[in-house]
């Protein structure tokens, strides 16, 4: 589960990392500061998994875990070389989606290279540099298809969608704001096109919006607009704000909070998002060694989900035991009253898990 952290030079890429991961990558006040990417593991906050460890008096609690790689700042005319732009689009070529943080603050004192603060700019900037660099890749592939069908007319259904791909990336729209069909679109996401890649925008706001609230914040809306476009995501935080809140103990933080009258942070809100995002979900396993979340996608069926935790209880499956969250805890979190209320299933291989399955696999090698 890689995303990349992309977004203009000095737009709180490096801050929001920071915050994230608490990794201490540089940050500075001059473009091009983060040349290779930063990588930082960050934990998906799972308040059930608290839930189950005192229900089991567990020694550890394991939570599942996203990547996130900082991507130096990309410039007009990336796809072309600008500003060692083709050394960043390759690195956004390697994570499964995008968090693309745009500036949504005004600060005389912070330098934005095209000197003015417009969110709908900076956004348009980003992204034309990932349809240009996706358009000269699909030219290439393109012309080598066309080649081969003349020899494999299988291959013209391959041709007529680079085709309408490359007339939408023509009109300067993301590949992700087409529709396919379910059989085309595992064609679609062989391409591995830039613009095709999920992504979240991030509205980066001063302390004082974050404060008094981002009701009033004229960039956010212009951004969560544009986003509802193309169907992405949206999470506004403050990137300064967020980074000196990690820096605090948990007691500490969670007070902070509750100053702030807020349950939880930017950074939670995102890494949710994230996780929602690549159409993951959760099942737990729980038992007096430890508390743990698994990270599977949505629509994984029972046996595969087993891999998951060894190959040797995917390859014995006999039959998952299993009961929502919501329901152990509604039981006192008494596995055998729950039996007795005939809310605990036994399911086959076929059974498609669901996010929250509490789990204990019955195999045998």
């Amino acid at each position: 589960m890689k995303l990349g952290i992309v977004g203009l030079p000095n737009v709180g890429k490096s801050t929001l990392f920071n915050a994230i991961t608490n990794a201490g990558a540089e940050s500075a006040n001059y473009p091009f500061c983060t040349i290779e990417p930063n990588v930082g593991v960050v934990s998906v906050p799972d308040p059930r998994l608290d839930a189950l460890a005192k229900i089991y008096d567990s020694k550890k609690i394991v939570p599942t875990y996203i990547e996130f790689y900082d991507i130096a700042g990309l410039v007009k005319g990336a796809s072309k070389g600008e500003g060692l732009g083709n050394k960043f689009l390759s690195h956004i070529r390697e994570v499964e989606a995008i968090v693309h943080v745009v500036r949504c603050f005004d600060d005389e004192n912070i330098v934005h290279v095209d000197g003015s603060i417009s969110p709908l700019r900076d956004i348009e900037t980003i992204n034309l540099e990932l349809i240009f660099s996706d358009m000269e890749v699909l030219d290439k592939r393109i012309q080598k298809t066309k080649k081969m069908a003349k020899g494999d007319a299988s291959l013209n259904k391959e041709l007529e969608i680079m085709d309408a791909i490359y007339k939408t990336l023509e009109n300067s729209l993301s590949v992700r704001t087409m529709e396919f069909s379910e059989e085309d679109t595992e064609f679609v996401k062989s391409l591995n096109l830039l613009s095709n890649k999920p992504i979240i925008y991030v509205a980066n706001v001063s302390e004082q919006d974050f404060s008094t609230g981002i009701e009033d914040n004229a960039y956010v809306k212009q951004v969560q607009e544009f986003a509802q476009s193309e169907k992405a995501g949206v999470v506004a935080i403050c990137a300064g704000l967020e980074y000196e809140i990690s820096q605090l103990d948990e007691e500490e933080r969670k007070e902070f909070l509750q100053d702030m009258g807020i349950g939880e942070s930017g950074l939670d809100k995102l890494v949710k998002e994230s996780y929602s995002l690549l159409g993951l979900i959760s099942f737990l396993t729980a038992g007096p060694m430890e508390s743990r979340a698994w990270t599977i996608r949505k629509g994984t069926k029972a046996q595969q989900a087993a891999g998951k935790i060894h190959s040797d209880i995917e390859r014995g499956f006999i039959r998952a035991e299993t009961i929502a969250f919501e329901d152990l805890i509604a039981s006192g979190g008494n596995m055998t009253a729950a039996k007795e209320k005939g809310i605990v299933r036994l399911e086959g291989k076929e059974y498609v898990m669901k996010d929250g399955d509490v789990v204990l696999f019955r195999f045998n090698v």
